[in-house]
């Protein structure tokens, strides 16, 4: 199997057909031939850094212990119980998340989250307009993890639920660890398996192998998605941060 062709061509098409995925009535008339033009069309999307379109919608995470794998796990439990009406709208809001330190277990009897991860170390709620989760963001504070990713060991976890639909597979997760933060990593990866799950590439009974490493480019894997954002020490670059791969 040859090394992966992560060219900057081939990051850039990928960061578009992203924003073609989630908004194509707007896609037409968007610039996406660079990466400049790229990042100009995600702040217009998004309302600018701090204001958020009335009717985006946003999930929010609440962390109280953080343990990668079972976080990957919940993320995708989260993702798979949506509804469609709730699917659709994460999707044409770029599965937006808010990330907040508390203890759930400690907020269960303030505020409903609609999926809770079995330890009580990790609750979501939404995706649902930003006013909805307004008093929760408030109260907590934003979770910061600047400290570098580090490498970790190969884990696999199962996907909950029941495969009615189809055979569950077993994929490969990568996700790079080089001058990322623990806080950018959720970020990326978050993004990547919201997606991969509203797009049916995930699914209940699927296992996921996560492997860490230090940048994705020349690693001899097929990848069937990726996450690519802005090289935030290269602005003018993009760079892809997670990758998803072909059944294994």
């Amino acid at each position: 199997m040859s090394a992966l062709p992560l060219s900057s061509a081939a990051l850039l098409k990928s960061a578009a057909d992203r924003v073609r995925s989630a908004r194509p009535e707007l896609a037409a008339g968007l610039d996406l031939s660079s990466t400049q033009a790229l990042r100009a069309v995600r702040a217009g999307l998004h309302g600018g850094a701090r204001t958020a379109p009335a009717d985006e919608a946003l999930a929010v995470v609440v962390i109280g212990r953080l343990d990668l794998p079972r976080w990957v796990r919940e993320t995708c439990a989260f993702a798979l119980a949506l509804d469609p009406g709730r699917r659709e709208a994460w999707r044409r809001s770029f599965t937006r998340t808010v990330y907040l330190a508390g203890s759930p277990s400690n907020l269960r009897e303030r505020f409903a989250f609609d999926h809770v991860a079995g330890d009580d170390s990790m609750a979501w709620a939404g995706p649902a307009p930003g006013a909805e989760t307004a008093t929760l963001r408030r109260l907590l504070k934003a979770f910061e993890a600047a400290d570098e990713l580090t490498a970790q060991r190969p884990a696999t976890v199962t996907v909950p639920g029941r495969a009615d639909a189809r055979t569950p597979v077993h994929r490969e997760l990568y996700v790079a660890t080089a001058r990322v933060s623990v806080t950018s990593a959720l970020v990326h990866v978050n993004h990547l398996l919201a997606e991969a799950v509203l797009d049916g590439l995930i699914g209940p009974g699927d296992r996921l192998t996560l492997r860490f490493v230090p940048r994705l480019a020349g690693l001899c894997a097929q990848l069937a998605m990726l996450r690519v954002d802005t090289d935030v020490h290269r602005p003018d670059e993009l760079q892809a941060y997670a990758g998803l791969t072909t059944e294994v």
